[in-house]
């Protein structure tokens, strides 16, 4: 079993990033590889087991429950349905927590996933750098935009 961790630390109040990052349906807004989304069947984007249906700009669908979510831990997981990539039993957790020296917000994004054979390292580096260092990078410099 494959697992990627990826953490950081952003410069505004914990507050700040979960309101960007606890919209399930919200990376078509940020990251840059996804180009549109949808949640099925109308469901809150905050509903535990709602699915939500994307497009990324190559193209490519996927599809990913959501299996917990958090206001209160400002934490959600969820795990890959449908995917072109095989990411096999993948399931991700997402959480943030406040820094108290100068108000700021740890977030740490966790997956452990399967992979064919001989596939687990060009994998994990797809999901560690395209995936989460992507989002986290959009997320960076969509808050730094939005604090100006």
């Amino acid at each position: 079993m494959v697992r990627v961790v990826k953490s950081t630390i952003l410069d505004v109040p914990v507050e700040t990033a979960w309101d960007v990052l606890r919209d399930f349906n919200g990376h078509d807004q940020w990251h840059p590889v996804v180009a549109e989304s949808a949640i099925e069947r109308g469901y809150p984007s905050d509903r535990v087991g709602c699915v939500r249906r994307f497009h990324l700009v190559d193209g490519s669908e996927l599809r990913e429950k959501l299996l917990t979510f958090s206001d209160a831990e400002m934490a959600f997981s969820y795990c890959l349905l449908d995917t072109p990539v095989p990411l096999l039993n993948y399931v991700a957790h997402v959480r943030l927590s406040p820094v108290t020296d100068g108000d700021r917000t740890f977030w740490h994004w966790e997956s452990r996933f399967d992979t064919p054979p001989g596939r687990e390292d060009e994998l994990a580096q797809m999901v560690g750098e395209n995936i989460y260092q992507g989002g986290i990078d959009a997320i960076r410099a969509l808050l730094e935009e939005q604090a100006r």
